[in-house]
């Protein structure tokens, strides 16, 4: 059918990051897993997995906020009508010569494509708490990290090493295979005007090896960030 699911409000085309990416196109959209209807994949076109039909109301909504979003991306791409499936691992299965990232979290889910460049990751997350994020610094934050963490803005920085070291493994995992975590990542610096820098600690290939160097970017809505690691 290829209706909107009831638990989904209106897809939202739109750049909010502060550099555009050539090529890309991102769609986003609010989502309430409240408001999942029975028939809300029918109403989609989307066919759940047995793991996915017997999973919680707010999995299945996410999982339907999200291939909403990546289909219409890849119709304004292209005009191609292809919702990604899932591999074994959970990331997308995109189309041959594309490249793309889903993200969800706390009601809202976006996904990004392109055809160009070989690799986008893009993640979302809600801003931890002071108290939140005190606790986790030492698990997300390389020993570099945790001396150059500005206490004032301890929160953010926290969510934000979080998320582009997220986006870096989305961006990076279907080029290289290999798996990567928290230290093997840092995150050299980041400004208020969305930009930042971050740094491989660990060799995942011969292109993508330790001290190589990425750009990334960020914007925050509310309470929730948006970042996205494009190569």
């Amino acid at each position: 059918m290829n209706r909107l699911p009831a638990c989904c409000a209106p897809l939202q085309p739109h750049w909010p990051l502060p550099r555009p990416v050539p090529g890309a196109v991102l769609v986003s959209c609010a989502f309430d897993p409240a408001n999942l209807a029975p028939d809300d994949f029918q109403r989609a076109g989307i066919v759940p997995s047995a793991s996915l039909q017997r999973s919680v109301a707010k999995r299945q909504a996410e999982y339907l906020a999200g291939r909403m979003c990546a289909r219409e991306a890849l119709r304004l791409l292209d005009g191609r009508d292809y919702i990604p499936a899932t591999h074994e691992d959970r990331s997308p299965i995109w189309p041959s010569g594309i490249h793309g990232s889903i993200t969800h979290g706390q009601g809202w889910a976006a996904a990004v494509v392109a055809s160009v460049g070989s690799g986008l990751g893009l993640d979302q997350e809600s801003l931890l708490s002071e108290e939140r994020a005190e606790r986790l610094a030492g698990e997300i934050l390389t020993p570099a990290e945790l001396e150059r963490l500005d206490r004032s803005q301890q929160a953010l920085a926290v969510t934000l090493t979080f998320s582009l070291k997220e986006s870096l493994f989305k961006a990076l995992y279907p080029i290289t295979g290999q798996r990567f975590y928290f230290e093997h990542a840092e995150l050299l610096h980041w400004s208020a005007d969305g930009h930042a820098r971050l740094r491989l600690l660990t060799d995942l290939s011969a292109q993508w090896h330790h001290g190589v160097e990425l750009d990334g970017q960020f914007c925050l809505q509310g309470g929730h960030l948006l970042s996205l690691v494009s190569v």
